[in-house]
């Protein structure tokens, strides 16, 4: 019997498609790719899937809780539910500092109205007012401030001096933002990583509007380039070990030659043909369809297998 992989679509619709065909043309017929359909959800149920590919969980908690079922019953879920719940960047870059990767200066910011259903008392163990000399003094100008937990550049803002930072932090109600010093830099790379192993390093400018932005090439060049794009490699792989995500991409701005990683938490990292071009779709298309045969031929129905990080793993130790 075939064994299944499946996938959850997001509002792509280029990706997802090339997929399941690159999949069903890689498999053989010993596995099979399809969308995933959900006409119920049983607790504990098997729906038989080996193998699922999530791309918009992080907005559905309903497919949340499919895959953290589905999980349980030996589906190998890409990426790992579980972790993607509990993870953020704020977090992340903490991680990263203890990993000796190169990151911009980076401070968490209480939200600037209190969550709904607390009250003047749920804040007893914050000062006020915050220590901002610090901060302003420890992260410079001009800065980035987003939110510790969003994506999608949502709700990112560039400050040029506290003012300008105090008056954007009032526009972002609830939500728990990090300030974070500019990288002004000389080159800017997205990179994939699947499986923690298979690597596509991505030249990008982010000022670009959106379908431009891998339309650029690298200003580094020569022995320069080679060094680079073997740290960044490195870099890469040693962060997705941590976490634990079998698909993500980094992001690094680099200045004065050192790539200093700016965004590390894509979990379901844009891969639509109509903006990272030709060339890098074919390159996600084909490796993510080869990582799931791989995933879906280890497969045993009922036995947990799921991708835990380094950091995970070495805490449960």
């Amino acid at each position: 019997m075939a064994k299944k992989v499946g996938i959850l679509f997001g509002m792509e619709d280029t990706f997802p498609w090339a997929f399941i065909d690159k999949v069903n043309e890689l498999g053989g017929g010993e596995i099979i790719a399809e969308p995933v359909t959900i006409d119920k959800l049983e607790q504990g149920a098997d729906y038989g899937y080996a193998v699922i590919i999530d791309r918009i969980s992080q907005d559905v908690p309903f497919y949340r809780a499919y895959l953290k079922n589905a999980a349980l019953n030996g589906t190998y879920v890409i990426n790992n539910p579980f972790w993607w719940s509990a993870d953020e960047k704020f977090f992340n870059n903490a991680l990263m500092s203890k990993l000796g990767i190169p990151l911009p200066k980076t401070v968490l910011l209480p939200s600037h109205e209190r969550p709904t259903n607390t009250s003047e008392t749920s804040f007893r163990n914050l000062k006020f007012p915050h220590d901002w000399d610090y901060i302003f003094n420890y992260v410079g100008f001009p800065a980035y401030m987003k939110p510790h937990d969003g994506g999608g550049w949502r709700n990112v803002y560039r400050v040029d001096s506290p003012e300008d930072l105090w008056a954007k932090l009032s526009e972002t109600e609830q939500l728990v933002m990090m300030v974070q010093e500019e990288i002004i830099f000389d080159d800017y790379y997205r990179v994939y990583c699947l499986g923690k192993k298979y690597v596509h390093i991505m030249p990008y400018e982010p000022r670009n509007a959106h379908h431009l932005r891998y339309a650029t090439t690298h200003q580094t060049q020569g022995e320069e380039l080679e060094k680079l794009l073997k740290t960044i490699h490195d870099y890469t792989i040693k962060m997705n070990e941590a976490l634990g995500y079998d698909f993500n991409t980094v992001e690094f701005a680099v200045r004065d030659g050192i790539p200093y990683a700016i965004d590390f938490c894509n979990p379901a990292p844009d891969a639509d043909k109509n903006s990272v071009g030709e060339e890098n779709f074919a390159w996600i298309v084909e490796h993510s369809a080869k990582l799931a045969i791989e995933k879906a031929k280890e497969y045993i129905p009922g036995k947990p297998n799921i991708s835990w990080g380094t950091f995970v793993k070495d805490s449960a130790k």
